[in-house]
């Protein structure tokens, strides 16, 4: 298995750039739209991030940061990006004289985004940062000082939470239309013939819980709107050959006051995509409840939840943007991201423990 330094190795990381920024910084007043730079130029940037910028209102993408150098004609082509506006791993920290950018998002294999989102932070800009937000709690709370010690806004990229279904279920946590939330299941998986590599290695940060879990985690916590005091979990596998180091599929029971109980799963061996609150006058339920697009559901009494039709990835870089463009509160700031890491930690200390309860 691949390290941290075959990883950038691998992804042309010591390949050095001549390409020099912008020497200027940033003004006080107001723009109209945000400058984005994108670090990493996998999957997730290149078929959804990217094109999804493409879409917004209040951002765009102006600068790559990238290991890889024969991407950078291919983006510069497809999507106009200056030569001063493209980086490397090495020289990212020069972003800071570059007022084309406002906001640094870091899309790279969990295990990076910790060294990485701080690295963002210290040049002054604004970070937006993938889910999972890191693989331990206290990553998670280094990259929050981080931000905080440099006067940055901090967002993570939990789409969900400005997906209008997923709203409606977090408001009714707290208005409770069919009473008192008495059970959810939450679950989250594919069946992934092809893993991504780096997502079988627990030093980047693979695994089931890490990749698919924090839906389920994270779903848990706003369709209850309270945070859990114990859990049970456990760990199967029908592929023991390919998940030497991380799971494929973990079971989960989170305790909630006053005896809610979640049972939640994740997986890399099935499809999983089912949001059910069961509550003591009726019942919701979204299914599926975290993919692309198409996020739906139904209540016991017979409401349709109508699916979003606006691309996930542009509003919540929309909504994003505003906060930064009008000093208010990100939806989903870093604490939001450092508490489901939390309990990813207390789910993996259950599971390795044969399923021991453990006391948040």
């Amino acid at each position: 298995m691949s390290n941290r330094r075959t990883f950038l190795k691998h992804s042309g990381l010591m390949v050095a750039a001549s390409l020099l920024p912008f020497s200027s910084c940033l003004g006080n007043n107001r723009k109209e739209k945000l400058g984005v730079a994108l670090v990493g130029l996998g999957y997730y940037s290149t078929d959804l991030l990217a094109p999804a910028l493409q879409q917004t209102e209040n951002c765009e993408l102006r600068g790559i940061v990238t290991g890889s150098p024969e991407k950078i004609p291919v983006w510069q082509k497809r999507y106009g990006i200056k030569d001063a506006n493209v980086y490397n791993y090495e020289n990212m920290d020069q972003i800071s004289n570059n007022p084309d950018i406002d906001v640094i998002y870091i899309v790279l294999p969990t295990g990076l985004h910790a060294e990485y989102a701080i690295k963002a932070a210290h040049t002054g800009k604004h970070v937006w940062c993938e889910k999972p937000m890191a693989r331990t709690a206290e990553e998670c709370q280094a990259i929050i000082d981080a931000c905080n010690k440099n006067k940055v806004k901090l967002s993570i990229g939990y789409r969900m939470q400005h997906e209008t279904n997923t709203q409606l279920i977090s408001k009714w946590a707290k208005s409770k239309p069919y009473g008192e939330i008495e059970h959810v299941i939450s679950e989250a998986g594919y069946n992934g013939g092809t893993i991504n590599p780096w997502k079988l290695e627990k030093e980047m940060g693979g695994g089931a819980i890490y990749d698919m879990g924090v839906y389920a985690i994270n779903a848990a916590r706003y369709s209850t709107g309270m945070e859990p005091i114990a859990v049970t979990a456990n760990r199967s596998t029908n592929r023991p050959e390919i998940f030497t180091e991380v799971d494929e599929t973990t079971s989960f029971i989170l305790e909630f006051p006053e005896g809610v109980r979640v049972d939640g799963k994740t997986s890399f061996g099935e499809n999983l995509n089912n949001l059910q609150v069961t509550c003591k006058e009726g019942s919701y339920y979204l299914r599926p409840m975290q993919a692309y697009s198409g996020v739906s559901g139904r209540t016991s009494d017979g409401k349709i939840l109508e699916p979003m039709r606006r691309n996930q990835q542009a509003k919540q870089m929309d909504d994003d943007a505003l906060a930064i463009l009008n000093n208010s509160k990100v939806l989903v700031p870093g604490m939001e991201g450092l508490k489901d890491i939390g309990i990813v930690e207390k789910i993996n200390e259950s599971a390795l423990a044969d399923g021991k309860r453990i006391t948040f």
